[in-house]
Parts: structure tokens; C-alpha cells; sequence
């Protein structure tokens, strides 16, 4: 039986000739949620495209369960039971709430569990059930936010990624957006979080780590990272 749900261990990723990690080794494990924080361009995005195979590492392992997610596609990733949130939503605009939510059920395990899985995502995000013609382009930004949650959900994951979830949000959906990710949490969901928004982050995060231009620089319980000077130093404008 694998040690941590996920390992990632002494990860180089290149962008052509440009390298974006530097030896990046962290783990996560089951049922927690798990912060990576960091400025912009900090390369937290990366790590996550890498954990779903949508790039992949010069150096190092990834493993999911103890199985090497190197050298995979990123729908074997999928399968596997790693769903990922990514920044911007990315939903199939021209498409309705029901046919986006559809696709997300698209690994061949899942799709028995359609109806189980609709009715899952229709309890945790009512106002889809009322959308569920309406095409996805036309919801407003936090209910894209939920259907872009809700589509991940379709597939069944043990560990949901999440990709700056807040963005462009308002502060009421943004409070309802992290009490979503707790609920998901008590239900037995393990959470790796990229978020910009650090000081609402680790009110909810088990353990955080802090990425600075590629590397890990810091790492720790999240009351222990609020009280260190350098990390108020390093964060001071991100935390308020």
C-alpha cells in the first residue's frame, strides 16, 4: 500500500527552454486538503497540468496510489480517480448544464453511476438542477464556478484539484465556494487547492506548502506558516 495518497518527488518541468520547477517533491495524503500557495508564476498551476499529465516532468515521479502517473494520458489520469478544476472553468459554452455535466462522466467506470452522480452534484449545487437546459455560457460567474465543480464530481474522483477557484468571483460566492470545498472534505474527499486568496485558504487547509519562482521554499501546518516572519514578509499584500 502506497505511504501517501500522492507523491511527487524531485519534479524539473520545462516549458521548451524554460524551466518552470526546480526539484519540487511534496505528498498528500488521504482525506486532507492540501494548499499550494504562492505569487503568480510561482509555477503552482504547473505542478497541477503535471499531476494530470497535461505536461510532463524532464525529471522526477508523480504517483497516484503508488502508481506512476508519468508517462500516462491525461483521461488514464482521469480514470484513475484524480478529477481537475482548472483555471478559468473551461466549460463547453455552447453546451447545457446536463450535456457538460455528461461529459464529465465520461470514464467507462463511472458511467453506471451517471444518475447517482447527477443527483450528488444537483444536492450540492441546486441552482443547477433550475439551469439544466440553459447553455453553459450563460450562467453568471459563480454558477460556472459550480458547474465547472460539478462537472469534475461526474467522474468519481478520490482527489479533486482545484485551480484558482476563485477568480473573478464575488465575495459571497467566494465564501460559499470555500464552505463547498470543506463539505466535500467531511465527505471524504481529498482537496489539493491552488488558490490566490492564502488567508482564506489555510483557515481551511490541513497542511500548505509555498512555492516561490519554481521552488518549495516553505511548508508546514497552516498556523505555524501565519506566524513565521518570512512568510508574513513574503505574503503580507496576498493575506487580508
Amino acid at each position: 500500500m502506497a505511504k501517501h495518497l500522492l507523491e511527487i518527488e524531485n519534479v524539473d518541468i520545462f516549458y521548451g527552454d524554460a524551466q518552470a520547477i526546480w526539484d519540487v517533491s511534496f505528498h498528500v495524503d488521504k482525506k486532507k486538503i492540501i494548499a499550494l500557495v504562492g505569487a503568480n508564476g510561482a509555477g503552482k498551476s504547473t505542478l497541477l497540468q503535471a499531476i494530470s499529465s497535461v505536461v510532463h516532468p524532464t525529471k522526477g515521479e508523480i504517483r497516484f496510489d503508488g502508481k506512476s502517473l508519468v508517462n500516462l494520458k491525461p483521461e488514464d489520469v482521469v480514470t484513475l480517480g484524480i478529477s481537475h478544476v482548472p483555471e478559468g472553468r473551461r466549460l463547453f459554452s455552447q453546451l447545457t448544464v446536463l450535456e457538460n455535466l455528461e461529459l464529465g462522466a465520461y470514464p467507462a467506470n463511472t458511467r453506471p453511476y451517471l444518475k447517482e452522480s447527477l443527483e450528488r452534484a444537483f444536492d450540492l449545487f441546486p441552482v443547477l438542477k433550475d439551469r439544466i437546459h440553459q447553455h453553459a455560457g450563460t450562467l453568471s460567474g459563480g454558477e460556472q464556478q459550480m458547474l465547472a465543480i460539478a462537472r469534475a464530481l461526474m467522474a468519481r474522483p478520490v482527489l479533486l484539484m482545484f485551480d484558482e477557484p476563485s477568480l473573478g468571483l464575488s465575495p459571497i460566492f467566494v465564501s460559499r465556494l470555500f464552505e463547498t470545498i470543506q463539505t466535500l472534505n467531511e465527505d471524504g474527499m481529498t482537496i489539493l487547492l491552488v488558490e490566490q486568496n492564502v488567508h482564506q485558504t489555510l483557515e481551511i487547509a490541513d497542511y500548505a506548502y509555498v512555492l516561490q519562482t519554481g521552488t518549495l521554499k516553505m511548508e508546514g501546518q497552516p498556523e505555524k506558516l501565519l506566524s513565521d516572519s518570512a512568510f508574513q514578509h513574503a505574503f503580507l499584500g496576498m493575506i487580508g
